[in-house]
């Protein structure tokens, strides 16, 4: 049974893993066997004491400078993981930029153009290159990190939330165009896990989320590594298409 959820031999990819949600999937994805490619873009003070971390709990992996909503750096990131760590089998697709709340009249079209970039351009770049490897071996798993702001409609978020179901959307439609190959496409939308961004939130904010989780606790960036883990292990190799909502039960009906 244990073998269904080891990722021995496996290499992954997780963009912007050097903090937050990444980071504590870099650290799942390493203790279930994976070779784990960490990315950051551009704080390598903090991604190298990531990556000092993770290897001293006996991880395997790398680090990997990228933007990930560029062209060129996506090509040049994933052809060096591949020669690094070896060709890219998982592919967790996580950075995110601010998240600002803002009514729609403060907004301006490149602000909404930037989520864009994030979450549906990125997604694209990223697993335009590494399919073809996933093709080849008939065997490949895709894991977009959501939100469950577009099952919520929350605002005012309209750029991210717009961007999110843009991004659910690509999910839904890549999962179609490569179960044949074997290559399972899915998404997890956690609600809200304080993380380092989340430090400075203010306690009302926090305690109002918090009233609404049937659950009654708060997530960890461990509950999100392990809906990760489980969906890029053989355990889940007939599910795909899906969003599983990680966040105590907020989007029950």
């Amino acid at each position: 049974m244990s073998d269904q959820f080891s990722l021995s031999g496996r290499t992954v990819l997780i963009t912007g893993s050097s903090t937050g949600l990444g980071k504590a999937m870099a650290h799942t994805f390493g203790a279930a066997g994976a070779r784990v490619a960490i990315n950051y873009h551009n704080n390598v003070e903090r991604a190298e004491e990531t990556l000092a971390g993770f290897c001293d709990a006996g991880h395997e992996g790398a680090l990997f400078r990228g933007d990930v909503t560029d062209e060129a750096d996506v090509n040049r990131l994933t052809a060096e993981v591949a020669e690094t760590l070896g060709p890219i089998d998982i592919l967790v697709i996580n950075a995110t930029p601010a998240q600002p709340l803002m009514p729609i009249e403060e907004y301006d079209w490149e602000f909404y153009q930037s989520m864009i970039d994030f979450f549906i351009k990125s997604p694209f770049l990223l697993a335009r290159a590494t399919i073809p490897h996933m093709r080849e071996q008939k065997s490949g798993r895709i894991i977009n990190i959501a939100s469950e702001v577009f099952t919520r409609g929350l605002s005012p978020f309209s750029a991210y939330v717009a961007a999110k179901g843009g991004q659910l959307g690509w999910t839904r439609s890549m999962a179609n165009e490569l179960a044949p190959d074997g290559i399972t496409v899915n998404a997890i939308s956690p609600g809200w896990i304080p993380v380092e961004r989340h430090e400075n939130d203010p306690e009302e904010e926090k305690q109002g989320y918090f009233d609404v989780i049937p659950m009654q606790r708060w997530g960890v960036p461990a509950d999100v590594g392990g809906a990760a883990v489980f969906l890029a292990s053989e355990a889940a190799s007939f599910i795909t298409g899906q969003n599983i909502h990680v966040n105590g039960g907020v989007c029950l009906p």
